[in-house]
């Protein structure tokens, strides 16, 4: 499970919580309804991809709930000098001399393909309290990792992504 989460995190959570239950459950029982009024119901799709939405929607609210319920609360602020929760970082991976762009995020928030860094993958957790200037090293695994040196900062969080991945 999820364990480390920011108050933002949790925020964005309750409010797909709250919206799924007062506005999303609401739909979903309406449709089940309309779909159980067309008739026999061992034949009837619309009534099973009513149900199937509903058991979705009703899993989802669960599967948040469990994750705000075992979540430890981090903090979201670092030295402004230093690598931390939200802030996106230029580095440049001599190995392929290439410049990447990450945003270091919490593991709800992670997605590799759109540049958005979880703090528990190698990536992050080498990257994590270091500064502009230095090279660190990513522990891939037991036998494989290479190094990376961080080119800039940029604290600002304009453009966050305010998405939280689903299961």
């Amino acid at each position: 499970m999820y364990d480390k989460l920011t108050q933002s995190d949790i925020d964005k959570m309750m409010e797909e919580i709250e919206h799924r239950k007062l506005v999303v459950r609401k739909e979903c029982l309406e449709a089940v309804k309309e779909a159980r009024a067309h008739g026999d119901l061992s034949e009837n799709f619309e009534y099973k991809a009513a149900k199937q939405d509903k058991n979705r929607n009703e899993s989802r609210i669960r599967y948040l709930e469990r994750m705000i319920k075992t979540a430890k609360i981090i903090s979201d602020k670092s030295s402004s000098d230093e690598v931390g929760l939200n802030d996106t970082v230029e580095v440049y991976i001599p190995e392929d001399d290439e410049t990447e762009r990450y945003k270091i995020v919490t593991t709800v928030r992670g997605n590799s393909l759109k540049g958005l860094i979880s703090i528990d993958s190698p990536l992050g957790k080498a990257l994590l309290g270091h500064k502009a200037g230095e090279t660190v090293y990513v522990k891939v695994d037991e036998r494989f990792g290479y190094e990376v040196e961080i080119r800039s900062i940029d604290t600002t969080t304009e453009g966050e992504e305010e998405t939280l991945r689903s299961f």
